[in-house]
């Protein structure tokens, strides 16, 4: 990574960080997931209003360190509005360059390749996929059933 992308990667997750996209609860979530990490402490839930097969809003709340709260902020952005299906693929994809699997310049990612560099970091990728991590849990969710949090302890980075 150039020094170029670097202060662009640390300028992207301190922003996010400081004023994270689409943080807060929904006032009537039609899915929802709770994640954690015990390794760091992060602590995330997401909220979604799924309609006619699309994302229409989305929210997420609690507390991480600045990877994960900035990740998971980004992740807001690219996966609102959008299909059910392309917010699955965008995690694929996004997982794919974290753990290594997939080439971050060839990857459809947008923004999100910004934070390809925490490939570089196995103890951060835990951090860094925890929203997503809640976020396909919550599409999976049964609505009327009650949360159960998902962990990435016992998830190993390849």
């Amino acid at each position: 990574m150039s020094s170029a992308e670097t202060d662009l990667y640390q300028e992207l997750v301190l922003e996010h960080k400081r004023s994270p996209r689409n943080f807060g609860h929904l006032s009537a979530p039609t899915h929802q997931a709770r994640g954690t990490n015990p390794s760091c402490g992060d602590d995330l839930s997401v909220e979604l209003a799924v309609a006619d097969g699309k994302l229409a809003d989305i929210r997420f709340h609690g507390q991480g360190c600045a990877i994960c709260m900035a990740s998971a902020s980004m992740m807001s952005e690219a996966v609102k509005g959008q299909e059910i299906a392309a917010a699955q693929k965008l995690q694929q994809h996004f997982r794919a360059v974290l753990t290594g699997e997939e080439d971050a310049e060839g990857a459809p990612l947008g923004k999100l390749v910004s934070l390809a560099g925490v490939s570089r970091y196995p103890s951060r990728i835990k951090c860094a996929l925890l929203g997503w991590h809640a976020l396909m849990h919550a599409i999976a969710s049964n609505p009327a059933a009650p949360t159960v949090p998902v962990s990435t302890e016992g998830e190993t980075p390849s």
